[in-house]
């Protein structure tokens, strides 16, 4: 990988990207997260993930460079939709992902964070949806995920002006949901939330995660069904059985995942 590390600590997995000087996403960078996502799908030593950026971006955006080499609809659609199944992947995925933000998340940079679980945010930081700005929209899902975490209305002043907002108001909007003061606290509060899921069931937490999303596939009555599957499921596990007794022996739990 050339943008990217991997440091794996107490079970997370922290991916920093370092495509200096903004961090952007290259189709390069995007193809290295794809299969970083897919190796840890079933790396059972890794229970969740931090994605961050190196130098004084979490990401700034596509490479607009490549955009240059787009000759027609066809190759421009194809990286739309490139960029739309690795948020996807990430959304989908059965292991807590928190994005950790500062500086700034800007356009496909923001429409990463968005597919992650939960972000995290220093308070000066900036996030936005700019692609108006070059005469173009969103491309990697922005139009579908930034309203359902600020309403629609916001979602149209934000992409529709190119203006970002802080990380102090994406946090009163519900964009952000933690706020850090420095970039060091930021990391911190990211691992320290990372830590406390990692400590559960690795099958609860995935099966919570499905859940959480079945609005995007399922009716609420079909939500609910799944959810009743998936409890019988949990209850029969060892992981189950193991937490019950725990309790019991008021101790703390060992969960290893086991069905």
């Amino acid at each position: 990988m050339n943008s990217l590390s991997v440091a794996v600590e107490q079970s997370i997995a922290v991916i920093t990207i370092d495509h200096q000087p903004a961090n952007a996403l290259s189709g390069a960078i995007l193809d290295e997260l794809s299969g970083l996502f897919d190796r840890y799908e079933t790396d059972d030593s890794v229970r969740s993930i931090i994605i961050r950026g190196e130098g004084k971006f979490f990401s700034a955006g596509a490479d607009i460079k490549e955009f240059t080499s787009l000759e027609n609809l066809e190759q421009s659609s194809a990286m739309a939709d490139k960029g739309q199944q690795l948020m996807e992947k990430i959304e989908g995925f059965p292991k807590p992902v928190i994005a950790a933000i500062h500086g700034a998340a800007l356009g496909g940079g923001l429409e990463l964070a968005m597919a992650c679980h939960i972000r995290i945010a220093t308070l000066d930081a900036k996030l936005g949806l700019p692609e108006l700005n070059l005469g173009i929209i969103p491309g990697f899902a922005g139009t579908q995920r930034l309203p359902r975490y600020v309403g629609t209305a916001k979602a149209l002043e934000m992409i529709g002006t190119s203006e970002p907002v802080t990380g102090k108001e994406a946090l009163s909007l519900g964009l952000v949901t933690i706020g850090a003061e420095n970039e060091e606290e930021l990391l911190q509060k990211a691992k320290t939330l990372a830590g406390k899921f990692a400590e559960k069931s690795p099958q609860s937490m995935a099966s919570l995660l499905e859940l959480l999303y079945t609005n995007k596939v399922y009716s609420y009555d079909g939500g609910l069904k799944l959810e009743a599957k998936r409890f019988g499921e949990a209850f029969a596990s060892d992981d189950a059985k193991e937490g019950i007794q725990a309790f019991l022996e008021k101790r703390k739990p060992q969960f290893g995942g086991r069905r």
